[in-house]
């Protein structure tokens, strides 16, 4: 079976949020410790440390986040049961209202609402979407999004790493920024995919969240090697 757009929403969120913060989180941090250091050793480990971490506590803030929104839409479920079951009449009434509202002539809102309360399924469907704003096929699954998002944060987070393994330190900076950034736009360029952005636009956008990263952290190391 496909998967739902609202899923598919879901599923680029988690990577994208999870592959752009580890950009510019761990080049912002990086390049301050390679500025006010100058050791590979100290910026090597700072940068393995900063995204094992970090993809870590994205993975359970992710896990936490998307547990308790679950958590509240079956309670919201588990409630609207409740009425449904002790006062049928007047959640025929609300679904009629319901339909009217959403723009229904009142003859056919009126067949649509006695249709639906013959056929509970439909009816609980029809006020979760309606009443609660609930997409009934959209099944939110706080596991995979954790560990979509743990993952993509460290791939995000190796692009301003790997430079520092392969270059010496004073060359390694720049390659760092240069590749990091260079992935910002790519990734905000892929993203345009689904939307309607402008692909320059998104890409650009991007890099300057990475560039502005990278100054606050160029600036940062500056002072702390005067110091």
């Amino acid at each position: 079976m496909n998967k739902n757009p609202t899923e598919i929403s879901s599923l680029i969120r988690e990577v994208v949020f999870g592959v752009e913060d580890g950009m510019v989180s761990t080049l912002g941090a990086v390049s301050g410790i390679a500025v006010g250091s100058q050791d590979r050793y100290t910026i090597l480990l700072a940068g393995i440390v900063i995204v094992a971490v970090e993809s870590i506590s994205m993975g359970i803030g992710s896990y936490v986040s998307n547990r308790s929104f679950k958590e509240v839409e079956e309670k919201e479920v588990a409630e609207e049961k409740e009425k449904h079951k002790n006062l049928p009449g007047e959640e025929k009434k609300a679904m009629f209202q319901m339909f009217i509202r959403d723009g229904w002539v009142k003859s056919l809102a009126l067949k649509m609402a006695k249709y639906a309360s013959l056929n509970k399924k439909l009816m609980l469907r029809e006020h979760e979407y309606r009443e609660l704003g609930i997409f009934p096929y959209q099944k939110t699954k706080p596991l995979r999004n954790a560990l979509l998002m743990f993952v993509s944060y460290i791939v995000g987070g190796l692009f301003p790493v790997i430079s520092y393994f392969l270059l010496p330190v004073s060359m390694a900076i720049y390659a760092s920024v240069l590749v990091t950034l260079t992935g910002l736009f790519l990734l905000g360029v892929i993203t345009t995919f689904y939307t309607n952005i402008k692909p320059i636009k998104a890409g650009l956008r991007l890099m300057i969240m990475g560039s502005i990263a990278f100054g606050v952290g160029f600036l940062v190391g500056k002072v702390a090697r005067m110091i």
